[in-house]
């Protein structure tokens, strides 16, 4: 229980400190896109970056090695902490995690609907639909860092194991909607690769960097084959070994050890700054209240908050699930509402569902910078007034 707590601590150290870094990005990139340097900010994403083999290459402009690459290390990490979570952590008991995956599931439905509601007249912008499912675990920390002692450490807890299906169902979500044509040939490659990962878990073989080399290979092929390059992240994490038979280390722990604090202040800081750059100037009142923006705003703020606390006050007072010892029906609302702050996932979505499109002028972007702040706002503002002791 000790080393479960231990990991817990860990995790929401690196989550809260990477909030605030993310928030420094943030006003960075849109201070950079909105002076003189908007210019050399636009173009700098710009630069062509190639990674030349013989006749093999990769050839994209910067802001798609961040996306493509960079995130990558995002998912493996969250890889790596679902495999450590589903074997010896918050989610190994079927009862641990009925309540979280319950609230997951309504916090998809709901904003998507929402989101399907305003664009279902047009085919291309109900391409987005997923935008305002994702929560950014590290702002929805920093926040919950900042209410100190008020907030029970159920509550962090419940909002680690909410936060990890989230990112799993996001995950599922680009590999099932995002995922255009394919190339046999590297997907062919990338199935090759996955059972040499296979083999090494089953072999025991304790070389870490055997597991990554063989890993980067298959970002390489996933990334060539039409679906979504960070796919190979979680998917590699999953072969690295939790346990070795005669060896009472842990790789897959120390993997995450020492990419925790990797992904939360330079990955995510980075991502954040190249996709968070709105010019405002290209921003109308009548963009912003479109039906894309519309949707995005109100799937983040209205749609998350209904649809997790929704479906978790249903399953809680149904039978299906139990509350968190120590959490309240008002505090579990105000989790809800905070984890309606997309941002870093749903700008990272909203990418994958438009790519470079210019079609709504930046109010997509910006639509999920401010449903993000108003989520974040409510949220703070329940947890901080709510009753330590409340029933309904």
């Amino acid at each position: 229980m000790k080393h479960i707590k231990a990991n817990i601590q860990e995790f929401l150290h690196h989550e809260s400190m990477g909030g605030a870094l993310l928030i420094a990005a943030t006003i960075l990139a849109l201070v950079c896109n909105n002076t003189f340097l908007s210019e050399f900010y636009t173009e700098f994403l710009k630069t062509r970056v190639s990674v030349t083999i013989d006749e093999f290459s990769i050839d994209k402009p910067l802001i798609l090695w961040i996306n493509d690459g960079l995130m990558a290390m995002f998912f493996f990490l969250i890889g790596l902490e679902l495999k450590r979570e589903l074997l010896e952590g918050e989610l190994k008991s079927p009862s641990q995690l009925t309540l979280p995956a319950i609230a997951g599931l309504g916090g998809i439905i709901a904003p998507a609907l929402i989101f399907y509601l305003f664009t279902k007249g047009d085919s291309f912008a109900v391409q987005g639909w997923a935008i305002p499912t994702a929560t950014d675990t590290a702002f929805a920390i920093g926040i919950l860092s900042m209410l100190g002692t008020r907030i029970p450490p159920s509550l962090k807890i419940f909002l680690v194991a909410l936060a990890i299906i989230d990112d799993v169902c996001a995950i599922l979500i680009m590999a099932l909607f995002y995922t255009k044509e394919l190339s046999l040939f590297s997907f062919g490659i990338g199935g090759i690769c996955v059972a040499v990962l296979f083999v090494l878990n089953l072999l025991n073989v304790k070389n870490k960097a055997v597991y990554l080399f063989v890993g980067i290979i298959f970002w390489t092929a996933v990334l060539k084959s039409g679906v979504h390059a960070t796919l190979a992240g979680i998917i590699t994490a999953f072969f690295i070994p939790l346990k070795f038979k005669d060896d009472k280390r842990s790789m897959l722990k120390n993997i995450e050890h020492d990419l925790h604090g990797v992904v939360a202040f330079i990955v995510l800081p980075i991502f954040a700054f190249a996709n968070a750059g709105i010019s405002l100037g290209d921003v109308s009142m009548a963009h912003l209240f479109s039906a894309v923006p519309l949707g995005t705003m109100l799937g983040l703020f209205i749609g998350k908050q209904l649809g997790i606390f929704g479906f978790s006050f249903l399953a809680i007072k149904l039978g299906f699930a139990k509350i968190p010892k120590g959490i309240n029906f008002v505090q579990l609302y105000g989790l809800s509402a905070l984890c309606g702050i997309g941002f870093t996932m749903s700008l990272f979505i909203n990418g994958l569902s438009y790519g470079d499109s210019d079609m709504f002028a930046y109010t997509d972007r910006l639509a999920i910078l401010l449903g993000s702040v108003c989520s974040g706002i409510l949220g703070f503002l329940v947890l901080r007034f709510a009753p330590q002791r409340c029933d309904i």
